[in-house]
C-alpha cells in the first residue's frame, strides 16, 4: 500500500513524457483505490464478528453465509495486502527518484515517515483495528531502505525465495500436525467473548484489541515476509517503470493473467475449501499461489483502467488518499460495528457485513473526489508530510 501519495509531479515520478502524466498517474492511483476497495472487503469481517480472529466460523451462520464468507476468503484474503505491499515498494523507487533529481538526502526523510507510519499504525491497532498494516510497513521499510540499491532481477529471485521459504516452513508444521486452532469449542467461546467485547464501550474495545495483539503479531510471521516479498517486486518494477507506460507492457500484463488466473484461483479454492488460515495446508498452498492471482487482478485492473479512463478517474482519488482512506475504513466500521456506534457486530450476515462495505467505500470514492477538488493533499497525507519534511506546506 502506498500510504504516502507520493506518486504525482514533483512528488515521486521521474520527469514524464508529453502527454502520459494524467494517464499515468490515474491509472496508478485507480490501482490503488481498487486494493483500498479490495483490503476493507476483507477487513470488515474482523469488525462485523469476534470469531473470524479466532479463524473459526459464527455457529450461528447458515449456509449461504458461510459459501459468501468463504467467496471473499477464496477471492480476496491472501491477494488483497499484498497489492497493497506491491504498490508501496513501487512508490518507494519514485521517492528514490524524487530525492536524487531534488539533491537532498533521502535517508532522513525517510526514516522520519516511517516513524510517522509507525505511530499512526500503533494509535490504529490500539484504537480502531487490531488487524493494522501500517506498523508492519513501518518495520519493514527499514529493511527495504537497506536494500534499496538491489538489481530488479535479485530483487525478483530475493522475492520468491522469501516466498517459498514461508511455504517450506508452513509445510513442515502441516507435516508435523501442528495446528493453529487446537481447540475449537475453545475457539468459539473466545469468539463469542470477542463479539461481546467489541459490542461494549471504548474500555471494551481498547482491552479487546490489546488482548488479540500478541496473536495478530504472531501471524506477521507469515504476513510479514509476504508483504516485503511484495515490496521487492514493486521495487523491481519500479526500477523498470513498469507502471510508468502501462500499454507497452500490454503482451506482460497478458501473460500474468494467462499464467496468473488458473494457478492463483485453483490455489484459491484449496486454501477456502480447506478452511483459510485455520489449516496449515491450505495455508502453504495459498502463499504459493496467492501472488500469482494478486499479480493477474493487477494486471487486469491496469488493462481495465487505461482502457476506461472514467473508471479510472472515478476510483483514482481514493487512491490518491489512501492513507487517509484506509484509516477512515476502520473508524466507520468501529461506528458501524462497535458499542461506540450503531453496535452491529455480531448482527449482520456475510452478505450484509459486505454491502456496508461496498456502502463505505463509495461514499470514500465520493468524499474523496470532493476533497481533492479543494485541497492537493488527503488530511492524514499532509500531516504526514509536515513532519516527514518538517515543515508545513500548503494544503
Amino acid at each position: 500500500m502506498n500510504v504516502t501519495g507520493l506518486d504525482r509531479p514533483g512528488d515521486g515520478h521521474p520527469p514524464p513524457s508529453p502527454g502520459d502524466t494524467l494517464a499515468r498517474i490515474t491509472v496508478v492511483d485507480a490501482l490503488r483505490g481498487s486494493a483500498l476497495l479490495l483490503i476493507l472487503l476483507v477487513n470488515i469481517a474482523f469488525f462485523s464478528s469476534g470469531y473470524d480472529f479466532h479463524l473459526v466460523d459464527d455457529p450461528t451462520h447458515g449456509t449461504v453465509d458461510l459459501l459468501i464468507a468463504g467467496a471473499v476468503e477464496l477471492l480476496f484474503a491472501m491477494k488483497a495486502y499484498l497489492l497493497f505491499a506491491f504498490l508501496f515498494g513501487y512508490s518507494f523507487t519514485l521517492q528514490l527518484d524524487s530525492a536524487a533529481r531534488r539533491g537532498v538526502a533521502f535517508r532522513p526523510a525517510f526514516l522520519r515517515r516511517l516513524t510517522g507510519l509507525f505511530v499512526l499504525g500503533a494509535l490504529h491497532a490500539v484504537l480502531l483495528f487490531h488487524g493494522d498494516i501500517l506498523t508492519t510497513y513501518a518495520l519493514l521499510g527499514l529493511v527495504l531502505l537497506a536494500v534499496r540499491r538491489i538489481q530488479p532481477r535479485t530483487a525478483l529471485v530475493a522475492a520468491a525465495t522469501i516466498i517459498g521459504g514461508i511455504a517450506v516452513v508452513v509445510g513442515i508444521a502441516a507435516v508435523l500436525g501442528a495446528t493453529l486452532v487446537p481447540d475449537e469449542a475453545a475457539a468459539v467461546s473466545a469468539g463469542a467473548r470477542s463479539t461481546v467485547a467489541l459490542g461494549g464501550g471504548l474500555g471494551d474495545v481498547v482491552l479487546e484489541h490489546l488482548r488479540s495483539m500478541p496473536a495478530m503479531i504472531g501471524g506477521l510471521a507469515v504476513q510479514g515476509p509476504l508483504a516485503f516479498a511484495a515490496f521487492l517486486v514493486g521495487l523491481a518494477a519500479g526500477k523498470h517503470r513498469l507502471l510508468a507506460t502501462v500499454p507497452a507492457h500490454e503482451d506482460l500484463l497478458r501473460r500474468c493473467e494467462r499464467v496468473g488466473y488458473p494457478i492463483g484461483l485453483a490455489g484459491a479454492v484449496v486454501f477456502a475449501v480447506g478452511g483459510s488460515t485455520a489449516n496449515l495446508t491450505g495455508l502453504m498452498v495459498s502463499i504459493v499461489t496467492a501472488p500469482f492471482l494478486a499479480a493477474a487482478y493487477a494486471a487486469t485492473l491496469l488493462r481495465l483502467f487505461t482502457r476506461r479512463p472514467r473508471l479510472a478517474r472515478a476510483f483514482a482519488p481514493a487512491g490518491r488518499m489512501a492513507l487517509t482512506n484506509y484509516l477512515a475504513q476502520s473508524l466507520m466500521c468501529v461506528l458501524v460495528f462497535t458499542g461506540l456506534g450503531w453496535g452491529l457486530v455480531g448482527r449482520t450476515s456475510p452478505a450484509q457485513t459486505l454491502l456496508i462495505a461496498l456502502v463505505i467505500f463509495a461514499v470514500q470514492l465520493m468524499v474523496s473526489s470532493w476533497w481533492l477538488r479543494r485541497f492537493r493533499y488527503g488530511p492524514v497525507e499532509w500531516a504526514l508530510r509536515a513532519w516527514t519534511h518538517r515543515q508545513r506546506r500548503p494544503n
